[in-house]
């Protein structure tokens, strides 16, 4: 059982702008909620334990919301230095996982009316023995607030190529996915972007992926922020 996460809450949120002008855009509020607290209940219905969280746009305001949350518990990864990027970040916090697989959620995207929680669906496949990573997919039609030609495509037995040259892809990275600390192992010692880590997996044929089943919904935009509460609501009616 994954009973540990990493939850990517420490970037500027530029493409969120005017609004993270005063408020980090893990606080952005969906339907009343904050996006970091859609993250932390979707590791609270798994079991997580533990959930280290990066910090350094206004890391204070974070810092503060999280302060009385004991389920899981919370870690704070302390990047108001200098900002480490998505690869750079993870690896920072590697010591508090202990060798172990671990998920990695990023906090601007979460999955709404999934009768099987997103992230049971996605240890069901985990298979350390031949995966470094495997990430969570949404179909590029049916998601919400992505605009993008597409991610990945898979094999048919869960493995996945990038998009290439082709003009789409079949799925977009949900942003959640299992990794194994060993991808880590020749990373660089600077800020890098997790990108460089899904190349190796590819690399070396280890880098899979399995469609969810639920509403998908990236909200990256304050435009997103309203497609995201009229589709939660249609969904729900």
């Amino acid at each position: 059982m994954i009973d540990k996460a990493m939850i990517l809450a420490a970037g500027l949120g530029t493409r969120m702008l005017p609004l993270t002008r005063h408020i980090p855009k893990p606080l952005i509020e969906i339907n009343g909620r904050s996006l970091i607290d859609y993250k932390l209940e979707a590791a609270r219905r798994v079991g997580v334990k533990t959930a280290v969280v990066n910090v350094h746009y206004l890391a204070d305001k974070i810092e503060e919301h999280l302060a009385f949350c004991d389920n899981p518990q919370i870690i704070l990864s302390d990047e108001r230095e200098k900002l480490l990027d998505s690869g750079g970040g993870i690896q920072k916090a590697l010591p508090h996982f202990a060798d172990e697989p671990f998920f990695v959620l990023n906090s601007d995207v979460f999955w709404h009316g999934d009768k099987i929680p997103a992230l049971s669906q996605l240890s069901k496949y985990w298979d350390g023995d031949k995966m470094d990573i495997l990430m969570a997919l949404a179909h590029r039609e049916k998601a919400i607030g992505f605009y993008g030609a597409g991610d990945f495509f898979n094999d048919g037995d869960n493995r996945l190529t990038r998009r290439g040259e082709n003009k789409t892809a079949p799925f977009a990275f949900a942003g959640d996915y299992i990794v194994h600390p060993r991808i880590f192992q020749n990373a660089p010692k600077e800020p890098f972007s997790a990108n460089l880590l899904y190349d190796q997996a590819i690399a070396k044929g280890r880098l899979f992926g399995v469609p969810l089943e639920g509403l998908w919904l990236h909200v990256g935009t304050p435009q997103s922020i309203g497609e995201a509460q009229r589709a939660i609501a249609l969904h729900s009616a």
